[in-house]
C-alpha cells in the first residue's frame, strides 16, 4: 500500500484512501427525454440532481435509495455512470455519419453514450470477449433504447478479422482500477501485475491503430492511476503506432505527468472529488 501511496506523492498528490467517497452520478438519455423534464420528474421522487457543469448530460444524485431503483431508470431515461466514466464519449464525441467502435464495451454504458452523441444512427459496433457480460451490454442497449449497435463476441485484439475500418474508436482499456471502487485494492495489486496489465493496453492499442481511417480519431482511457498504464502507454504509442496526441479540452482534471503527454487527462480522487481516471485523444497520421 505504501509504495503506491508514496508514488502518487511523488506526483505532488497526497491521497488518504479512507476519504475517496464517491458521489452518486447519472447520465441523462436524451434520446428518450430531454434534461429538464427528467430533472422534474425525480425531483417530484425527492431525488436531488446538482448539475456536473463539465458533462454534457451529466448529474450528481442524492436520495434516501438506490438510484437504479426508480421507473425512470427502468423505462431507460438514465443511466448510473461515475461521473469522470462519462468523460471519455464526450472527448469521442462521434456523430451520425461515422462508424463507430467500442472496443471493450461491457456492461454498456460507455457504448450507450456513443450513441446518444451520435443520435442512435450510424454505426456502432462494440466488442467484449467476456460472453457472460454481454448479457448486461445487451439489457443496457435494450432499455435505454439502442438501435444502432452490433454487438461481437470477440477479443479486441483481433479487431482486423471483422475488415473494418473506423472514423472513431473508444479504447476503454482493462486497466488495475484504483481504490476509490475497490477497498481491496491495495492488497491485490503489485506493481509487476500493473506491468502486466500495461501489456495488454498496448496489444489493444496496436490493433485499435490498425482498425481506424486515416486521419480517424481514437480515446484511450483506464480508471488506473499508475503511469505505466498511462502515460507509458502513450509515449509508446506516440513513437511507434503513427498518431498523434490531440488536447482534451476540459475544464477539469489535471495534465498528464510528462511533458509529452501534457495533452491528456488526469483525475485524481483528492482533487477532483471523483474515481481515478485518466484519457487521451489520439489521431492516426497515415
Amino acid at each position: 500500500m505504501n509504495f503506491f501511496l508514496n508514488r502518487y506523492k511523488e506526483f505532488g498528490q497526497t491521497i488518504d484512501p479512507e476519504e475517496c467517497q464517491l458521489k452518486t452520478s447519472i447520465r441523462v438519455n436524451n434520446l428518450k427525454i430531454d434534461d429538464k423534464t427528467l430533472v422534474k420528474r425525480l425531483k417530484q421522487r425527492k431525488i436531488t440532481l446538482a448539475k456536473i457543469p463539465w458533462l454534457d448530460h451529466g448529474y450528481y444524485s442524492e436520495s434516501e435509495f438506490s438510484a437504479g431503483s426508480t421507473q425512470e431508470y427502468l423505462q431507460g431515461y438514465y443511466y448510473v455512470q461515475e461521473a469522470a466514466a462519462q468523460v471519455p464519449a464526450m472527448i469521442l464525441n462521434p456523430d451520425k455519419d461515422d462508424v463507430v467502435l467500442d472496443m471493450c464495451a461491457a456492461p454498456g454504458g460507455k457504448t450507450c453514450q456513443l450513441a446518444q452523441y451520435m443520435d442512435n444512427k450510424g454505426t456502432l459496433i462494440a466488442l467484449d470477449n467476456n460472453k457472460p457480460r454481454l448479457a448486461s451490454l445487451k439489457n443496457n442497449l435494450e432499455r435505454l433504447g439502442i438501435a444502432n449497435t452490433l454487438i461481437y463476441n470477440l477479443d479486441a485484439k483481433y479487431i482486423d478479422s471483422l475488415d473494418v475500418k473506423f472514423d472513431k474508436i473508444l479504447l476503454d482499456a482493462p486497466c488495475s482500477g484504483n481504490f476509490c471502487t475497490d477497498r481491496n485494492w491495495f492488497g491485490k495489486r503489485t506493481i509487476e501485475g500493473v506491468k502486466q496489465k500495461a501489456k495488454q493496453q498496448k496489444d489493444l492499442l496496436k490493433a485499435a491503430v490498425s482498425a481506424l481511417k486515416p486521419a480517424g480519431e481514437l480515446v484511450y482511457s483506464t480508471c488506473s492511476l499508475e503511469p505505466e498504464e498511462n502515460e507509458e502507454v502513450i509515449e509508446w504509442a506516440l513513437e511507434t503506432l503513427g498518431i498523434e496526441l490531440l488536447p482534451v479540452e476540459l475544464d477539469a482534471g489535471s495534465p498528464g505527468l510528462t511533458q509529452k503527454t501534457s495533452k491528456c487527462l488526469r483525475f485524481w480522487p483528492n482533487k477532483d472529488k471523483t474515481e481515478g481516471f485518466f484519457l487521451a485523444k489520439l489521431k492516426k497520421l497515415v
